[in-house]
């Protein structure tokens, strides 16, 4: 009789014991069983918002199921990537996570609301493009060895410009200033677009804004292109030097943007997240869309995008310890 209880006290335990996988398992199989809201930190229309939208649309057809996309932008992406830190961890909610939002803002921002890697499920690292070093045609430098020794000979002539303070041009820049030794005078501006306005009418003479931006103005002699912030060259333009190959080994300052889950996701929901976003990603059609933005697809694994994030959150960190940038 004993034996008879002890035995069946072990079964209900080691039943008890397996119900919560069956239970994962199930979520997983079951997921999504509601609409899935991927929410884009910054405003409808950049390169953050096509990526998000162009998987979505991918991921809709596969789930059946509805895939939102979310504008909430503020505070350099933190204000929407804290919604989902703070959402049910189910895997309805994500977040198109960007190198400021879970990178720079890390050291950037003295009280951040939470940790890109503590309050997050990396799924996967969607896409990188490069930040391109432009100047005015009337900048007799058509390298980066020789803009250094130009600036450097006469530094009260030149300035750059970025797309803001603590953004991965600012940060970028003031990298290769730091490594170099030259003297450039910062110029921030609120965006991309009144940056290229002065570049192109010549009240500036340096820039540092991605490349996508500046790809038409390049192809018509508007602006000579210097180097480009990648590690490798970029598909959508080859034949453009990074700054690694011009005398900076391991300089690599590129914009990325990955998909995240907050913490405590069911890993079988994660892992089924991941494989599908991947998926989408690799589509012709998304890939190509990207390449016409300028991008390159990247589609890691969660794990491998966890090692990346770790190591951009140090990188970046170095340029805002350089740069002496803060927001607070």
């Amino acid at each position: 009789m004993q034996r008879r209880t002890c035995f069946r006290a072990l079964s209900l335990g080691a039943v008890a014991a397996v119900f919560p996988l069956l239970a994962l398992a199930q979520s997983a199989d079951n997921f999504p069983s509601k609409p899935v809201r991927i929410v884009v930190p910054f405003p409808a229309g950049g390169a953050t918002d096509i990526t998000a939208r162009a998987v979505a649309d991918k991921l809709s057809a596969k789930w059946g199921q509805p895939v939102v996309i979310d504008n909430k932008p503020g505070a350099g992406g933190n204000l929407g990537s804290d919604l989902v830190a703070k959402a049910s961890p189910d895997g309805h909610t994500l977040v198109l996570g960007v190198t400021g939002s879970h990178a720079i803002n890390t050291t950037l921002y003295k009280k951040m609301p939470y940790h890109p890697l503590n309050d997050f499920e990396p799924l996967t690292q969607a896409t990188i493009y490069p930040n391109a070093l432009v100047v005015h045609p009337q900048v007799p430098a058509n390298n980066l060895q020789e803009l250094i020794e130009l600036v450097k000979k006469d530094p009260a002539r030149y300035a750059y410009g970025s797309d803001g303070n603590g953004t991965a041009s600012h940060l970028g820049m003031e990298i290769i200033k730091a490594r170099s030794g030259m003297a450039l005078t910062h110029v921030p501006y609120k965006g991309s677009a009144p940056m290229m306005n002065d570049l192109l009418g010549g009240t500036l003479t340096v820039g540092m804004t991605g490349l996508p931006a500046v790809q038409p103005h390049l192809k018509a002699g508007k602006l000579k292109l210097i180097a480009i912030t990648t590690a490798q060259r970029a598909p959508s333009m080859p034949e453009a030097r990074t700054v690694a190959e011009q005398g900076f080994a391991g300089y690599n300052a590129a914009p990325w943007a990955g998909f995240f889950a907050p913490k405590g996701t069911p890993k079988a929901v994660v892992d089924k997240l991941a494989a599908d976003l991947i998926e989408a990603l690799r589509q012709p059609e998304v890939t190509q869309r990207m390449l016409d933005l300028g991008s390159t697809i990247v589609a890691s694994r969660p794990d491998e995008f966890r090692g990346f994030v770790a190591r951009q959150i140090d990188s970046w960190g170095e340029g805002v310890r350089l740069s002496g940038a803060t927001v607070d």
